[in-house]
């Protein structure tokens, strides 16, 4: 069920920039006589039984809350972890259930471009702790040719039911602290993602990762063998060259993070982030010895110095 689902929340992607805002807007779908007619029974958390009548066929996307939440709604560029339950709203058949009783939650996030645009407009309807019904017609589903691998034909309509477990920041938080000379300059776009500039000089010649904090967050600290969601750019010292960034894939990035061997990620990444609080934005070069030492990667020549600037949106 993973495969389907990961295809359904993936669907429709449109190539659209993120965009901060300090309040959470109004919800992008409201409900109606389609998302009203679902009946969705048992427990938040739980595996729903879901009932409603056939076809439903909303001229936009509509949801409705039906386990209320608390705190704001989500906001475009937020990651959240839910239960994920799918069915084809013409003709009732279950596609997918996953993230429910004992299993992982599944990590989505609500960005344009990021996500089926009508499960990105249903997410906006929820906040932390909600349990949301929304029903997708094929515009804000998979398009006019549907999706024939999963039993979608032309003009149907999706129903979602959606567990928001937790949900993270957009953008990291914390207050801005002053940076010590010769680190790289970071500059911050409205939607917070970070332009880096590398001075034209040699890098330091240190064989330990230096971290510089930027923003001080007031979040939980990360801890070695947490799950923890970041925003992260990554340049090399020697061309001020972007080889990876959260930010342009169109979301955020989520890694176990871990000491030692084992670890899914090269030693200065994860010795920026363990002992942070969420909520802050990190810098940190990174030197050879702590990084891909002399082999090369795609766009990172042997031997390279890197420099990351990384925002640590949650752990769980």
């Amino acid at each position: 069920m993973r495969s389907s689902l990961a295809l359904i929340a993936t669907a429709g992607l449109v190539a659209v920039s993120l965009a901060g805002c300090a309040t959470a807007p109004d919800p992008e779908a409201t409900a109606g006589d389609s998302s009203e007619a679902i009946t969705v029974s048992g427990d938040f958390g739980e595996a729903p039984k879901v009932e409603f009548p056939k076809p439903l066929a909303p001229g936009e996307t509509q949801c409705t809350e039906v386990i209320a939440g608390e705190g704001p709604r989500i906001t475009d560029g937020e990651q959240a972890l839910v239960g994920l339950a799918v069915y084809n709203g013409a003709t009732g058949e279950e596609l997918s259930v996953a993230g429910f009783d004992d299993e992982e939650r599944i990590p989505i996030t609500a960005a344009k471009g990021a996500t089926m645009p009508g499960l990105q407009k249903a997410l906006t309807c929820a906040r932390t702790g909600s349990r949301v019904v929304a029903v997708v017609p094929q515009d804000d589903g998979f398009g006019p040719d549907g999706n024939p691998s999963l039993g979608i034909e032309p003009g149907d309509s999706l129903v979602f039911v959606i567990d928001v477990e937790k949900t993270f920041l957009a953008r990291a938080n914390g207050a801005v602290q002053l940076s010590r000379d010769g680190f790289p300059a970071v500059v911050l776009a409205p939607d917070g993602r970070p332009g880096i500039t590398v001075a034209k000089s040699d890098p330091p010649k240190h064989e330990q990762s230096e971290v510089e904090v930027l923003k001080a967050g007031s979040g939980p600290v990360v801890e070695s063998g947490d799950n923890v969601v970041v925003h992260y750019t990554g340049v090399t010292w020697a061309d001020n060259g972007v080889f990876d960034s959260s930010w342009e894939n169109g979301a955020p990035a989520n890694f176990e993070v871990t000491e030692g061997e084992g670890s899914q990620l090269i030693p200065g990444f994860s010795k920026a982030i363990i002992g942070q609080k969420v909520g802050s934005q990190v810098a940190v070069i990174v030197p050879p010895e702590e990084g891909y030492g002399d082999q090369d990667q795609p766009n990172i020549p042997a031997g390279s110095t890197l420099f990351f600037v990384i925002d640590i949106l949650g752990t769980y």
